[in-house]
């Protein structure tokens, strides 16, 4: 596999660059790239996705391309213009991609392309596969036309997956990180009465999922990106707690983080069941099925 990467220097890009061999990169910033992936790359390409196709050159060679990039929804409140910053480095950033797949003189064999399981909204304890419905909400609607822009590849003869990924979880960064200093103060606890469900999944089985899915054809459409055993947050921040030496009783109430985050607030809150069964339709084995072996190996890992 010869593949290009793009979003390859945020939480997730790294760790799946080390499983490919020298992959070619495009980013906005190519020498700042080059300081902190350079090593695990044959080259680095300059692309703005919001300005236009990547240039030709970035797909000399190239069988998969990998498309991580995304502006952050966990940074910052949601204003107006925030809200467009996510919706157009996903939407823009994918069509313009495809168009230059489209261009390319020879084109990749396969797109996988990052979504998010914002596209079912908020669900309660309904078992979500790939075969659910899309929510009409913020993150729904975006993840909607996310995908669809990714889709319009399979029209130029490009198999396409798109990864609707959950709570990634990984050492030192992401998810994770931001919750560690309120656990070690003995501050911890679940989101109000923590019987919301949290789709999750370890950066490692991310990683390996996605080159999964670059090696079996059999894998079209939406995919979610998970861990097989969702948990509810109580059972998440119960697990956390134990694997610190914490205690982890102290709820968050919603109208305080709400005060906090804005709109944010109700993606924190909002219940996910959802089951990765295409992974697992598949014969993908995740090495980190079950939430307290995955804790137990991200801290002792991490700095």
């Amino acid at each position: 596999m010869k593949a290009l990467v793009t979003g390859a220097t945020g939480f997730v890009g790294p760790r799946l660059l080390r499983l490919l061999n020298k992959p070619v990169v495009v980013s906005r910033d190519p020498v700042r790239a080059h300081k902190t992936i350079g090593h695990l790359v044959d080259r680095i390409v300059r692309w703005d996705p919001l300005q236009g196709p990547p240039p030709a050159e970035a797909f000399a060679g190239i069988n998969t391309v990998f498309h991580l990039a995304g502006e952050s929804v966990a940074e910052g409140r949601w204003t107006a213009l925030q809200k467009s910053k996510i919706r157009d480095s996903r939407v823009v950033g994918t069509r313009h991609l495809v168009q230059g797949i489209a261009q390319a003189n020879q084109k990749p064999e396969v797109l996988i392309s990052a979504s998010a399981v914002g596209y079912y909204g908020n669900r309660g304890d309904e078992e979500l596969t790939e075969t659910a419905s899309p929510a009409d909400d913020f993150l729904g609607r975006i993840c909607v036309e996310w995908e669809r822009e990714a889709m319009a590849a399979e029209k130029i003869g490009v198999r396409v997956v798109t990864a609707r990924t959950g709570i990634v979880l990984g050492a030192n960064g992401g998810a994770l990180a931001k919750m560690l200093l309120p656990f070690r103060l003995g501050a911890g606890g679940p989101l109000g009465n923590g019987r919301q469900w949290m789709p999750w999944i370890h950066i490692d089985d991310l990683a390996g999922l996605y080159v999964h899915t670059s090696d079996t054809a059999s894998i079209r459409g939406g995919m979610n990106a998970v861990a097989p055993h969702p948990v509810r947050n109580s059972e998440f921040t119960k697990a956390l707690g134990r694997q610190l030496h914490r205690p982890a009783f102290m709820p968050a109430p919603y109208l305080g983080l709400r005060l906090l985050f804005g709109e944010f607030a109700d993606v924190l809150f909002a219940s996910q069941r959802v089951i990765p069964q295409v992974a697992i339709d598949t014969g993908f084995v995740f090495q980190y099925p079950e939430i307290a072996e995955a804790l137990k190996e991200i801290l002792s890992a991490a700095t």
